[in-house]
């Protein structure tokens, strides 16, 4: 949590010093409005995740069942870890940095380069450094992902909505099925066979290019592009 105030305390020097701006200027007012767009992103990565684990299971032939030792505490302590791995990471990608850059250079390039650093940031979080084709693979799916959330910060004038597009997926990814590094959570794969090459190909690309698909397609379609509103006046910050 440390960490977490040292970005944010950072973040805010950097939008005065640069921009004239504070830490509202990344868009968490009106509550109501960002509380609203937060809870659609969530929901929206959250049901693709439930389908993309329900698919593999599907081809693998495995199944999900409930992990009897689980508690309503060791589920906290796990979207606690979730949230905050999520926060940090939209602090430094879709935070102040790409604000500025917007302001800077403007959306398009600040976006494509927010997508590559994304990409490029998990080779080093997924310990994938060295393995080209997994580098690739990695770069391509977190970089789409990366993307679609640096565009919808750039629609909404927020961060609300990449957060909740980004919690949604890693709480049900990582505490619901398990897949993340904190080990056994609520649901369990039980069976199951191995992917042939062809079937596992295709799995990779349900879950790291089509769901970035659909999302990218959600912002472009249905995120309403908003008009930046000064948090402060100027003569307020000089």
């Amino acid at each position: 949590m440390i960490g977490i105030l040292v970005i944010i305390a950072i973040s805010w020097l950097l939008l005065y010093f640069i921009e004239k701006q504070h830490i509202l200027a990344l868009g968490f007012l009106p509550i109501v409005q960002r509380l609203k767009q937060f809870l659609i992103g969530f929901l929206l990565t959250g049901i693709l995740c439930v389908f993309i684990q329900y698919l593999e299971a599907y081809l693998k032939s495995s199944t999900w069942i409930l992990n009897k030792n689980v508690t309503s505490g060791i589920i906290l302590k796990s979207l606690w870890w979730d949230f905050k791995s999520v926060l940090t990471e939209e602090l430094i990608f879709r935070g102040a940095l790409l604000y500025i850059l917007i302001q800077k250079i403007g959306s398009k390039k600040s976006i494509l380069i927010s997508a590559i650093a994304f990409g490029v940031y998990h080779w080093f979080s997924y310990g994938v450094l060295g393995n080209v084709m997994a580098m690739i693979l990695v770069f391509i799916g977190t970089g789409l992902m990366g993307y679609a959330w640096a565009w919808a910060f750039s629609k909404t004038k927020s961060m609300m909505l990449p957060i909740g597009l980004h919690l949604g997926w890693n709480f049900i990814y990582n505490t619901i099925f398990s897949k993340g590094p904190l080990g056994e959570l609520v649901l369990i794969s039980k069976g199951g066979n191995e992917l042939t090459d062809w079937i596992s190909l295709l799995n990779f690309v349900s879950g790291l290019v089509i769901a970035p698909i659909l999302v990218l397609i959600y912002v472009k379609c249905f995120v309403k592009k908003e008009t930046e509103i000064k948090t402060m006046p100027d003569n307020e910050l000089s």
